[in-house]
């Protein structure tokens, strides 16, 4: 499992700080691939001024010894909550929850801080420089492009060094503490394949007809009706069992329906209107859709074919199917891995009324 461990290392680097929370339950999550942009981004949260008569800071919770402060609480949480007022008023309660979210994955970055160190994991700084070197190398960007990239996010390059450093220690626990216990055989691999065949073959292709009435946006109203009701009469002649053929040489206003009676040829999804798309998708061969208006005009459709991609190889997709089945059990691993280990620690969450 090296390959799969090392090609983590390559892509499993965060530009953003680690820590946090998912669905409710902190996690230590595996490095995900690291997108930097150059555009301006907001600056890295500060926890928020205190109101008068409130606590500045507080000890939020003890953990083994180590303790995690309501300042760290409140600048964790800061993003979540504005994200989530977005989307609507927050209340207090909201608020509430969203604090304890944001410290329970504390909780766990603490834990998994202190297993780093027990363990005595080290990164080089040759290890650092290579990671950043990977993340430049897969974004196409130079030293001075990364720097400036941080910098609109509010981070210094040694910010970032160390950050990857922490991710990479992280990367280095997990492998000792998870993945060097997972196996995965050929026989698993196999059963994996034949269960999933669709996600292992090429993509789907189409093959479709359609009458085409041109009108836009600048047409005349007189002109639009028109149009309208000899679409609808098509249709019906079409739903009736008119040769489609036919009636796309009779009455489309493509100039190439008179020859090919509409023919739109072979196509995957991504290649058409979106509007469509999203009927084609939807369809059975031989079914004709209903009148469908897009920018340019209004089509009726018909299905020819659905033709599923061919199914690849199994030597030929082993090691993503190998990948696939590692990533999955690691995920699980480490889920149990992480409840053993918090509850082998001992942890005091403070009660902060009307703060947490």
């Amino acid at each position: 499992m090296k390959r799969y461990v090392y090609s983590l290392l390559i892509i499993g680097l965060f530009l953003l700080p680690a820590g946090g929370c998912a669905n409710g339950k902190a996690v230590v999550k595996e490095p995900v691939a690291a997108t930097v942009k150059a555009e301006k981004q907001p600056p890295v949260a500060q926890a928020p001024p205190a109101p008068p008569g409130k606590l500045i800071n507080a000890i939020a919770a003890v953990v083994n010894d180590d303790i995690i402060t309501l300042y760290e609480v409140n600048r964790e949480v800061q993003p979540a909550i504005r994200e989530a007022e977005k989307k609507s008023a927050l209340d207090d309660a909201g608020r509430s929850r969203l604090r304890r979210m944001a410290l329970d994955g504390l909780v766990e970055k603490k834990l998994t801080d202190q297993k780093v160190k027990e363990l005595a994991i080290t990164v080089s700084d040759d290890d650092v420089r290579q990671a950043v070197e990977d993340v430049k190398k897969q974004n196409n960007m130079t030293q001075a492009a990364l720097v400036a990239a941080l910098s609109g996010q509010g981070l210094s390059f040694d910010q970032y060094q160390e950050q990857l450093r922490d991710q990479l220690e992280k990367l280095k626990l997990v492998s000792m503490e998870v993945r060097s216990k997972i196996q995965v055989g050929e026989t698993e691999m196999r059963e994996y394949y034949e269960a999933n065949h669709a996600k292992y073959s090429g993509e789907e292709t189409f093959h479709a007809r359609h009458i085409f009435f041109r009108i836009d946006e600048k047409s005349p109203p007189a002109e639009i009706k028109k149009a309208m009701q000899t679409a609808l009469m098509v249709l019906a002649e079409a739903k009736s069992g008119k040769d489609f053929v036919e009636l796309a040489k009779t009455y489309s206003e493509d100039p190439a329906a008179r020859a090919d009676g509409g023919d739109m040829g072979r196509f995957k999804k991504g290649d058409m209107l979106p509007e469509l798309e999203g009927t084609i998708m939807a369809m059975k061969p031989g079914e004709i859709s209903e009148l469908v208006t897009t920018p340019v005009g209004i089509h009726i459709v018909k299905l020819e074919e659905r033709i599923n991609g061919a199914l690849k190889p199994f030597e030929s997709v082993k090691v993503e199917i190998e990948n696939d089945i590692y990533r999955k059990k690691s995920e699980e691993r480490f889920s149990q891995w992480a409840k053993e280990l918090r509850s082998k620690s001992s942890i005091e969450i403070k009660e902060l009324k009307g703060l947490l």
